[in-house]
């Protein structure tokens, strides 16, 4: 009954799209030279890591990647 509701919202929605509005990239997120919050997580080998633990002698790149297997 759930499933069946969702998807008929699904296709209400579908059939009604607008046009996407742009969006101002400008003003979301954070700004180059910006500094991060400290942070920490586990890697993909299990082993804890916080900013500082992650930069190397060069600075740090972070990616975020989502995948559609989620």
């Amino acid at each position: 009954m759930v499933l069946a509701a969702i998807a008929t919202v699904a296709l209400v929605s579908v059939g009604g799209a607008q046009a996407p509005q742009p969006v101002d990239t400008s003003s979301i997120g954070p700004k180059v030279g910006d500094t991060i919050p400290t942070f920490d997580g586990v890697d993909q080998f299990g082993k804890r890591q916080t900013l500082d633990t992650a930069r190397g002698p060069n600075g740090l790149m972070l990616v975020f990647f989502r995948s559609a297997d989620w």
